[in-house]
């Protein structure tokens, strides 16, 4: 602060003054400035006594708050403007480039338009789910057309490349389709297919889902016990992606088909995983088990873990409610719920190893965590005043990792199984990494329903729900 006797000072100093008396008198004029000066700037300085401290406002790296449900809608469209021009629906003769129309004319030389992403894989499954579940929630029927269109375009071009096949001649995308080879190639496609037929979209599925349910239900590799399992990267080796990979479809072909002997698989499906691969102390699954191991390592690897509580949201979504075995599941959700808001981060976000908090923060498992705990809430399964906070914090870290073109960033791109930490600690992450879209599209939906259907308000700088809304803007209120 500017002295307001800094000019007296330098007079006096300039005129040297010499006599006792003015000496005194300078250093009484001096004793009143430090004195004034010290009482001014008193008045500025925020402590204790004068401001309520308490209510300033913190630094956060991650936004914190009520959600805004325009920006969550915003946010999601952007993902959905771009993937409608990153995933091409065209057939090209490879030499040309030019494209086929006539689909009777696909030959040796024709080829699915390469986009930034594959129309077939698993990953792309949970993306058409994904966007068939914002309709439902929203009512936005531009997803709804997005996943139609691509579900009729590989319908339509099937037959041909099948004939393909038949010959020896295998299209990259397409031999997923006609001739699965793995539950990778399967069930997630097959799941969204099945819902897309149960919201009344047209298309020629039946030959492409009855594909898919067969090799489910009657090729894929399994234990003596009938744990669907591979043969790498050992012998006898259950992964627990494939919970996701298989179990979700057979359970939509319960509801499509009317038939139980599919409920009944995925309740036998998830207690046989549980028997291999849930450690109860810590609430989680490992991501790999294999037969010959003993001991049998665990690294809770997070998106093996959004997989596992992914299938158990979509098994509770579909089974009946007083199906036998369903209470099981349910049980099992909810342990594994708590074992993962545990883990959560002070940004939002979950480790790439749930457990190890210097392991990098992932942004596919965070979004799938935050749909399925807040699809947990908004169906009764979890309280809401214990799990709301939780999925407001995930969505805002999720947030953060959607670009201005609807990028998705912070993805970990696809991985094995490794059995020592420095394998997940180093997973390269990537914006084209498909596995973020699908499960960023879930989660921002099932915000947009949380925000609907709960009261979130700031109360003492901490997000809380309630059950009803609270008329007040007091930085801090009493609920009676």
């Amino acid at each position: 602060m500017k002295n307001p006797l800094n000019p007296l000072i330098n007079t006096m100093n300039t005129v040297r003054l010499k006599t006792g008396f003015c000496t005194l008198l300078c250093a009484l004029l001096l004793m009143q400035m430090t004195s004034c000066v010290q009482t001014d700037d008193s008045k500025h300085k925020m402590n204790d006594s004068n401001t309520p401290l308490h209510l300033m406002q913190p630094e956060y790296n991650t936004p914190y708050g009520v959600v805004d449900s325009v920006a969550v809608k915003s946010a999601i469209d952007r993902v959905l403007a771009f993937l409608e021009t990153a995933t091409p629906t065209k057939v090209l003769d490879k030499e040309t480039k030019k494209e086929i129309t006539d689909y009777s004319k696909i030959d040796e030389n024709s080829e699915l338009e390469r986009g930034q992403f594959r129309l077939t894989s698993y990953e792309w499954g949970v993306t058409y789910s994904a966007m068939l579940h914002v309709v439902e929630v929203t009512g936005d029927e531009r997803y709804k057309a997005y996943a139609a269109d691509r579900f009729k375009f590989l319908a339509d071009v099937a037959p041909y490349f099948e004939k393909l096949q038949a010959e020896g001649v295998s299209e990259y995308q397409m031999v997923k389709v006609v001739h699965p080879e793995a539950l990778d190639d399967a069930g997630a496609v097959c799941a969204s297919m099945l819902r897309g037929q149960l919201m009344g979209i047209k298309f020629n599925s039946r030959p492409l889902i009855e594909r898919y349910i067969d090799y489910i239900m009657h090729k894929e590799y399994r234990l003596a016990d009938g744990t669907f399992a591979r043969n790498r990267p050992q012998h006898n080796t259950v992964w627990l992606d494939d919970m996701y990979m298989a179990i979700p479809a057979i359970a939509w072909m319960g509801k499509f088909s009317g038939d139980n002997m599919y409920f009944d698989e995925v309740v036998k499906q998830i207690s046989l995983f549980k028997s291999r691969m849930w450690l109860p102390e810590k609430q989680l699954f490992r991501h790999g088990w294999v037969e010959s191991m003993d001991p049998h390592p665990a690294f809770h690897w997070a998106r093996a873990n959004g997989w596992a509580i992914l299938t158990l949201t979509e098994v509770l979504n579909v089974l009946p409610e007083n199906y036998p075995g369903r209470d099981e599941v349910l049980q099992l959700y909810r342990e594994h719920v708590a074992g993962i808001a545990a883990l959560q981060s002070g940004e939002g976000f979950w480790h790439q190893l749930l457990d190890r908090n210097d392991s990098y923060l992932e942004t596919s498992a965070t979004a799938i965590f935050t749909y399925c705990i807040a699809r947990g809430v908004n169906n009764g399964w979890l309280d809401a005043l214990a799990y709301g906070p939780v999925a407001t914090l995930g969505w805002h870290a999720v947030s953060t990792k959607i670009n201005d073109a609807g990028e998705v960033e912070g993805t970990c791109v696809g991985t094995g199984m490794g059995f020592d930490p420095a394998f997940y600690y180093y997973r390269p992450v990537h914006k084209y990494a498909a596995h973020g879209y699908g499960p960023v599209l879930l989660a921002g939906a099932e915000i947009l329903a949380l925000q609907k259907n709960n009261f979130p308000k700031m109360n003492d700088s901490a997000v809380q729900f309630y059950d009803q809304e609270q008329k007040t803007e007091e930085p801090i209120f009493w609920v009676k």
